[in-house]
Formats: structure tokens, sequence, C-alpha cells
């Protein structure tokens, strides 16, 4: 009996969070959830738990160029999602390795934590604007890191627009401005310039909200390695965080995570069945 073919393989290029909840962990709980095999190349390790981060360490560019190449010299990618690169000299790397292949980029240019904890260099800034943003099939930023790339603040979701000009001029081919920060629905803008897409999703009055912006990233590449255009990647994703939204728990005395296997049915955690 020959052996069954391999699901489309998703690589995320991130930090480490000891938590569980962001970072490379959330990336592979995603990709697993969503039926794509997740690989992984850590560019930084943190001590991070649902109080906030505590450390963090970047790794070599020998380490992370190392990584990288051992899984997509042999094992090979359908797609590729950063998050945590920490420096300028780990984004100008990371974004050289990305220039050299040919599937969806998904660049989720991670700022700070959910607890407001930096996770990128301020001198590190102009090389994501510069050198990353450039080979990016989709931008993911927040409203916070859109102030901190583009200089753009918003306050209503009239100025999204606005804002996802801003970042498209840095030269990915499409970006997601979230507006998850905004009152009211949860609403985003997916755009390219010509195409709009208003994404809405009910806000949830849950504040286990960790880790949603790397699980949303993750999500879109997902979707994209499966052979989804950018929109239904999107749609798909959005829907997905959505649900680990609504299903996020407590874990510790601060926030807690989304829940990644929401939608893998009951008995899926010893038993518990939730939503």
């Amino acid at each position: 009996m020959s052996a069954p073919a391999p699901p489309p393989r998703v690589l995320t290029v991130a930090g480490s969070d000891s938590g569980g909840g962001a970072g490379i962990q959330a990336d592979l709980k995603t990709m697993l959830a969503l039926g794509v095999h997740g690989m992984s190349v850590v560019t930084a390790v943190t001590a991070q738990n649902s109080l906030g981060v505590q450390g963090a360490w970047e790794l070599p560019v020998e380490a992370v160029r190392a990584q990288y190449r051992s899984v997509v010299d042999d094992v090979g990618v359908q797609a590729v999602k950063t998050g945590m690169l920490a420096s300028a000299e780990l984004v100008e790397t990371v974004a050289g390795l990305l220039a050299g292949i040919d599937v969806p980029v998904v660049v989720d240019p991670v700022g700070v934590s959910k607890h407001g904890d930096p996770l990128l260099a301020a001198s590190a800034l102009d090389s994501v604007r510069t050198k990353l943003l450039p080979v990016a099939t989709v931008a993911t930023p927040n409203l916070d890191e859109t102030a901190q790339l583009a200089g753009v603040r918003v306050e209503s979701e009239e100025q999204l627009r606005d804002a996802a000009a801003a970042v498209l001029a840095y030269g990915p081919r499409w970006v997601l401005i979230k507006g998850g920060h905004l009152p009211g629905d949860a609403v985003d803008l997916l755009t390219d310039g010509v195409e709009e897409h208003w994404l809405r999703a009910p806000r949830y009055d849950n504040r286990h909200t960790h880790g949603t912006g790397c699980t949303l990233a993750s999500a879109i590449a997902a979707q994209l390695a499966k052979g989804q255009s950018v929109p239904e990647a999107v749609g798909a994703a959005k829907r997905y965080v959505t649900g680990a939204i609504a299903a996020g728990f407590a874990l510790g005395a601060g926030i807690g995570p989304v829940d990644h296997g929401w939608d893998l049915g009951p008995g899926r955690r010893g038993g518990t069945e939730r939503l």
C-alpha cells in the first residue's frame, strides 16, 4: 500500500512563546487545525506567559539561515508566514531568503506583544518597510503596527483606507488592516489598491485573545498553501480566528489564549467539549 500524499506544507518564521498562546506555538497549532503540515524557523526565544514577556533572546543569523535552508531545500514549502523577527539584521536576512522563493508570503509585522512588550527593535522598522514588506503577498498589520510603520493613526472605520494605502506604498501585493482595536464589530479591510474586501465579525466579550495576530496570519498562509486566492484565504482565516476568539479560555493569572482547536469537535481535549 503506497504512502498517502503529504498535506500542503507551510513554514513559519517567528519567535517562540513559552506560554503556548502566540508565536511559533500558535502558528503550528493553527496549521494542524487547518489541515496543513507546519514547519518552523525559530528567530527568537521568549520567556512569556499570560502576564507578559519576561525576557527575549534573538537567535544568531546563522541559526536562522540554517533552519530555513534545511527545511526549504529538502521538504519544500507552499506558503510562508513571518512573525517576530526582533532585529534589523534578522529582518534583512529573512527578507533576502524569501526573495528567492516563488510561494505566497504572509507578513505579520509584529511590533509589540498583546501585553505591550516590544518584540521588534525600533532600528528594525526601516528594514521592515524597505526589505520585508516588498516580498509580502499579504501584510497583516494591526492599528498599532500601522501607526508604527506608516505613521497613520486610525480612529474610525473610514480611516482604514488611508492606512491601507500607506502600507501598500511599501510594496506588499495585498494588505489586511486589522481594525480589531476600533469600537463596535471587528472590522478589517483587505485591499490590493484596486479591489476592496471588508470583513466583519461580531465582537465577543472575551478578554482571552492572546495570539490572535499570529493565528490569523498563519491561517491565511494555510489557506493560500491549499490553493485559495488571497480574498478567499483571508475570509476563511477571519472565520477561523473569530471562532478561536469566541472559545478563548483562561490560563494563568492574565490574558489567556484563543482556542486553536475550537473547530475540531468534541473529545479533542480530554473529552471536554467547547462551543
